[in-house]
Order: structure tokens, then sequence, then C-alpha cells
């Protein structure tokens, strides 16, 4: 039975199939496409995901089944998809619509598991903690920068451009536009229609000096030091075959200084 389930229910490449085909169909549904098979496909693939987890849990126990990191995503999916079951039995036109785009979310969730089978995905995610761990200050900074400059245009421009600096919130999110260089000349622009020229060419250039410090040298900055971080440990890897090639050329050069001097010797007797 054993050998059986390994077989099936735990074979990596059966489940990333199931995978696969169940999103093809979900992308299917929440196309529009209505047809029954859909439906019963969509069951099939939750039935073999339900039973993929009961049959882990058998084998491996509870303790280590919830130990596993990708065990406890695969489970929580599972658990969290389980009321999608019912979701082609409601009546959408009379049932709640926040807890049916609930279900339809939690049902989508399970492409998530595709994740599972990424080549490398764990050194992928060990070097995202790391680069998010060694720039963590550099974003807090920016975060402080941002809030900042969010409150200083609202207190300028709310009343220029409510559009954009009317609430602290909404002027944080367009000194965000301007730090990610996303449309940033639209609000100058917009300030400069409503007030003098003087004005609008001292906002342009200091909307311009926004977006030259944190928008485009800043950013860069930020995405330098988090992909170096990201590749630190290819970096690592090649620091030790050097210091490895260090070692041996050392070595070898020992052994020649040994072997010369044992022929000077020997040209002597």
């Amino acid at each position: 039975m054993k050998h059986f389930l390994e077989k099936t229910l735990l074979n990596d490449h059966v489940i990333l199939v199931v995978i696969l085909i169940n999103s093809v169909d979900i992308f299917l549904i929440e196309s529009g496409v209505s047809h029954p098979a859909l439906f019963w496909i969509d069951m099939f693939c939750m039935l073999i995901f339900l039973l993929e987890m009961i049959a882990k849990l058998a084998i491996y126990g509870q303790k280590q089944y919830w130990h596993d990191g990708w065990n406890c995503m695969d489970g929580v999916l599972v658990i969290l998809s389980l009321p999608s079951f019912v979701l082609p039995f409601l009546d959408v036109s009379s049932f709640n619509f926040s807890a049916v785009l609930t279900l339809r979310l939690l049902r989508v969730l399970r492409f998530l598991r595709v994740f599972h089978f990424f080549p490398d995905i764990v050194q992928i995610g060990a070097g995202l903690r790391r680069a998010l761990r060694d720039t963590s200050v550099i974003l807090i900074g920016g975060l402080v920068f941002l809030v900042l400059f969010g409150l200083i245009n609202c207190s300028i421009y709310r009343d220029l451009a409510p559009d954009y600096f009317s609430t602290p919130l909404q002027s944080i999110y367009s000194v965000f536009r301007i730090f990610t260089t996303e449309g940033w000349y639209e609000i100058p622009d917009a300030i400069a229609a409503t007030t003098s020229p003087a004005i609008a060419h001292l906002t342009r250039l200091y909307f311009c000096v926004l977006l030259a410090l944190f928008g485009i040298l800043g950013m860069s900055f930020i995405n330098s030091v988090f992909v170096d971080a990201m590749v630190e440990d290819n970096n690592d890897d090649v620091k030790e075959q050097l210091h490895r090639m260090e070692q041996q050329q050392h070595r070898l050069e020992q052994q020649i200084q040994e072997l010369h001097k044992m022929l000077e010797k020997n040209s002597k007797q």
C-alpha cells in the first residue's frame, strides 16, 4: 500500500500534473466558461489534494507532516479550499457576495502549490530573506522620507492640487508615484495649471529634484544593495573556490621549493 501511495499520491510529478490541470480548469472557470465538466474536474483535483494530505499524515504522522514547511503550506491551502466544494451549489444572487468572493479566492489559492516545484526555490527564499535583512535599514529610511515629504507636500499643495494632496495618505501615495517614476510629471503639471508661472517653475524644479534624488538615485541604490544581497551566497562560493585555489597554489610552491632544494643537494654530492 505504501509503495502504491508513493507512486501516486506521494509522487511529485503526479501532483504537479494535477496542479497544472486544476490551474487551467480554474482559469477557464474564472474566465466565465460554464460547463459541468469543469466543476467535476475541479472537484476531482480537490479530492486528489485531500487524499494526498491524508496519505502523508498517515505515513509521516502529524508531527513530521506539519514540521515540514511545504507540507504545512499545502495542508493549510487544502483546508482553506474545502469550502469551495459548496460554491457551485450556492444561490449567488441571494448569497452574501463577500462570502462567495472568499470561497472563490480560496479556490484560486490552490495555484500557489506550484511554487513547491520551482527549481532552487529554497535558495531563492533564503536569498530573499537575506536581502530583506540587509536592506531593512535602507527601506525604513526610504519609508521615513516618503512619509516626511508626503506630509510636507500635503501642507503645501493641499489647496493647489486636492486630487493628489488633499489628505496625508493621498499625499504619501502621490510622493510614492514620484519615487517610482510612475507618471510623476502629471502631478507638477496639474499644480502648474492652477498657479502663477513663477510658482509653476519652482514646483517643477522641486519635483524634478525629488525625482532625481529619491526616484532615480535612491531606487537605484536600493536595487543594487538588494540584488547584491540576493546573490551573496554565489559570491561566497566563488570566494571559497578562490581560497582553495590559493591553498593549492601555496602547497605546489612549497613542493617545488623542496624539490629544488633536493636537486641542489644531489648536484653538490
